[in-house]
């Protein structure tokens, strides 16, 4: 028994693994220009209907047609069919009924398959690499794609935090308004919103020490365990808690010149530098503070 099958799905999420261990996989690449040149000429020629019909396409035309193709001979096809409805008595394909076609023409984007979660791939990377030129592209396709831009917004709120943190805090104050003005606005002004805060984020300097410092914290506090807080740093509300001296010793910063106290606050036999900001943003600054607060954690 030989079983042959075809999916634009990615397998290795849909097929369970036993069956995907017994299978051949080969994965079919998009036509380059010179096959759906091929794919085109063959269907002028051959096509019972187009044969018939008298089209006439110049060289320029065709050359658009094949570059929105995208590699996929089904959806130039499907486009030449729809400009066919739109051509007039005399049968020529002009610029203004292709670009009319090709609205008419489904994007190659599936809002839960591969090609969304690469889209969505390229696009975050592009940020982070400061690039903003290619991250409004990627944009572009994900919205003509017809991808929610509610969940592009939530990705730039986390983007913010992830990969600009303090460097430039703003990001993050832009990025949850953005996603607050999407949600208010819909499709399609959404787009210049996306795009606005998007353009933002990528030309913003970066920082992931805010990310690389919880994660140092949590791996810390999973391998440690959970320590119990220290009586001078617990909340004492009643009377006995106050008689258990929660609370006791417990000098407040304010209270102190530049609001600052050299304190522990750390549980006992813990004392890590966790938040090693960068010099790059608003993160020079808090690097200069810190190194003045905490000299023996935060040096040169």
């Amino acid at each position: 028994l030989t079983l042959i099958g075809a999916t634009t799905e990615n397998p290795s999420f849909e097929v369970i693994s036993p069956l995907l261990s017994r299978c051949r996989t080969l994965t079919l690449k998009p036509l380059s220009a010179n096959h759906l040149k091929r794919v085109l000429d063959r269907a002028l020629e051959l096509d019972i209907i187009l044969s018939k019909s008298g089209v006439t396409i110049d060289n320029k035309i065709r050359e658009k047609l094949i570059h929105s193709a995208g590699g996929d001979a089904r959806k130039m096809l499907n486009t030449l069919e729809v400009a066919l409805n739109l051509i007039n008595e005399k049968g020529i394909i002009t610029d203004a009924i292709l670009q009319e076609a090709l609205q008419s023409k489904t994007q190659l984007y599936d809002k839960t398959g591969d090609y969304h979660y690469d889209t969505i791939s390229a696009f975050i990377k592009s940020v982070r690499g400061s690039d903003p030129d290619a991250a409004v592209y990627w944009l572009a396709v994900m919205l003509e794609g017809g991808e929610k831009p509610e969940f592009v917004a939530r990705r730039l709120v986390i983007l913010a935090s992830e990969d600009i943190g303090n460097a430039d805090p703003q990001g993050l104050t832009i990025a949850t308004t953005g996603f607050q003005a999407v949600h208010m606005i819909g499709m399609p002004e959404a787009a210049i919103i996306l795009a606005q805060v998007t353009t933002y984020l990528a030309s913003a300097p970066k920082s992931n020490a805010s990310y690389l410092a919880v994660n140092k914290a949590m791996g810390k506090v999973r391998t440690d365990g959970t320590p119990g807080v220290p009586l001078h740093l617990r909340n004492a509300p009643t009377g006995l808690m106050k008689d258990l001296d929660y609370g006791k010793d417990y000098n407040y910063p304010h209270n102190a010149p530049e609001h600052f106290i050299d304190e522990n606050y750390f549980p006992e036999g813990v004392k890590e530098t966790f938040y090693a900001p960068t010099h790059l943003g608003y993160e020079e600054f808090i690097a200069k503070r810190l190194k003045q607060c905490w000299p023996d954690r935060y040096k040169d």
